[in-house]
This record gives C-alpha cells, structure tokens and sequence, in this order.
C-alpha cells in the first residue's frame, strides 16, 4: 500500500473506522481491480477513474468507487446506485444507503463477501458506461 494511504489510515480517529478501513482498501482494491487513492482533500480513497459528460453540458471526473471513513459510519460509494444490487442488499447485514452511498456502522455488521461483489459488479457497470483508468 503507498505512503501516502498508510498515513492516511493511520490518521483516523476513531479507532472502529481506522481498523475497518485498514481491512476494507485492500479488499477494495482486489474487488474493483484498481489501486487505492487519496481523494479531493484527504476526503476518502478513491478507486479508479472516469469521465463523466452530462447532457447539460456539465463534465469532469469522478472516481469508480471509494470508501470514505466519516464519524457516524463507513461510507462505500456504489456510483451506478443500488437498483441491480438489491438481491445482494438483502443479503448484506446491517446498512442503509442513499443515492450512491453504502452507509455501514462497523465491517462486522455486514456480510464482506457479499459487499465486495457490490463493489466488483458496480465497478464492471460502471465500465460498461464509461471509459474508466486507473
């Protein structure tokens, strides 16, 4: 794992989602088959890479899929949303979810072999849609 990553992880207080997050980017990185990144200002380890071109003319890049270790839970970021992952949501464990975001108190709530094939089928769809990198 970079430098960078390690200080990243070590530096996170609380020591639920500092350990959690420890065990989950190395998980993330097999299942989405991209290498670990910091994202934006130390907000998160991003996965890979897309462009995005919206009709209204808005485009950038945004990242795969990421993980992002807040005060309240564990956030997993599903970019292509949570609609094809329903079989699998129900069979998780303990979690809630917003548009793209997979809210997880602590790792041991949830069923890690399922999360990771969320992680890897949403990472194939989201290559399906776009041109992605690492």
């Amino acid at each position: 794992m970079k430098r960078e990553i390690t200080k990243y992880l070590q530096g996170i207080e609380n020591k639920r989602r500092r350990e959690d997050s420890i065990v989950l980017v190395p998980l993330m990185e097999e299942a989405s088959g991209y290498k670990a990144q910091i994202m934006g200002k130390n907000s998160g380890i991003g996965f890979g890479n897309y462009h995005y071109n919206y009709e209204s003319g808005r485009e950038g890049d945004s990242v795969v899929t990421a993980m992002s270790p807040r005060k309240q839970n564990l956030v997993v970021y599903i970019m292509p949303g949570f609609s094809k992952y329903q079989a699998l949501l129900k069979k998780l464990g303990k979690h809630k979810t917003g548009s793209s975001c997979l809210y997880i108190n602590k790792l041991d709530d949830v069923d890690i072999s399922i999360l990771l094939k969320i992680i890897e089928r949403s990472c194939r769809d989201m290559e399906k849609k776009y041109a992605c990198w690492a």
